[in-house]
């Protein structure tokens, strides 16, 4: 790895870290929202495609419409499996129990190196697969005892979900010169329409109505965005161990802003997951370069 690439990988850990950072304040704003589930996520599918989408144009401006045209199938690829993720994680959280699905979730940096070594040779280091062992024991601390054994619908939702994330990651890190922004906020509108037939998007308050608003432009576009330009500088598995510190920092947002306690195997477990993903962070960045490294 050259200097100019360690570089770029350094940028990419911040950016995915910050991209689950971003995703990771969804407690707070499903917790804010009194509106049912699928009218919450059509306001937030619209509002976060829009976004993204704005963004694009804002970085290419002239180029805009020549992107779009030239746009092919990985583009495609990637808008449909990445609502395809969107609309299983939901369906998974209703049809199964919140465990089954964190657990299955939390096996995602395994499907992606699978994934990524089959369809474009890329080994996961050392590290990724210790960081990824460890977070994953540190979920399994976190729900201790909580329910498990929902029902196989819903398990599977969630095994599709996991799947769906490798499968995007791996084709934005495959095809890194794509843009892949208008596929991100497409993913986001096809997954407004998916929830549009259960939704009653007309009898939203307006205190309800802004916070779906923020919502999708802070949690998921801003999310989206960092995760797509991240993904494509660092190695697809290391891009969904990052994703992880979703997990232990949802519940720390809403204790931290609205007062619920976590349980001991939340914050222990958590700990763990903090702990796994700090600690490669740190030891990628302490890396040297072969460039670096090299004898003068």
């Amino acid at each position: 790895m050259t200097n100019a690439e360690h570089r770029q990988h350094q940028t990419g850990l911040l950016l995915v870290a910050a991209a689950a950072l971003c995703w990771s304040t969804s407690g707070l704003f499903v917790r804010g929202i009194s509106a049912d589930l699928t009218t919450m996520l059509f306001w937030r599918g619209i509002f976060s495609g829009t976004a993204v989408f704005t963004l694009f144009l804002l970085m290419e401006r002239g180029r805009s419409l020549a992107i779009l045209h030239s746009l092919r199938w990985p583009a495609l690829a990637v808008a449909l499996l990445s609502a395809a993720g969107m609309i299983t994680g939901i369906g998974s959280l209703r049809y199964t129990s919140v465990a089954d699905a964190m657990v299955i979730y939390a096996t995602v940096p395994f499907m992606t190196a699978a994934l990524a070594y089959m369809v474009i040779g890329e080994k996961p280091s050392r590290s990724t697969l210790i960081g990824s062992t460890v977070a994953l024991f540190g979920v399994g601390v976190m729900l201790w005892g909580a329910k498990m054994g929902g029902s196989l619908f819903g398990q599977f939702l969630a095994v599709l979900m996991t799947l769906s994330m490798a499968g995007f990651t791996t084709i934005m890190r495959k095809y890194r010169n794509v843009p892949m922004l208008p596929a991100m906020a497409a993913s986001a509108w096809i997954c407004s329409l998916g929830c549009f037939w259960f939704a009653s998007p007309m009898t939203i308050g307006t205190h309800d109505f802004l916070l779906c608003v923020a919502f999708g432009i802070v949690q998921n576009a801003a999310g989206l965005a960092l995760y797509t330009f991240g993904s494509k500088r660092v190695p697809a598995a290391e891009a969904t161990l990052l994703a992880a510190l979703e997990v232990p920092f949802t519940p720390l947002w809403v204790f931290v802003f609205l007062g619920e306690t976590p349980s001991i195997q939340t914050l222990v477990g958590g700990g763990i997951v903090l702990a796994a993903l700090f600690l490669h962070i740190l030891s990628e960045f302490r890396r040297r370069p072969a460039a670096m490294a090299m004898p003068n």
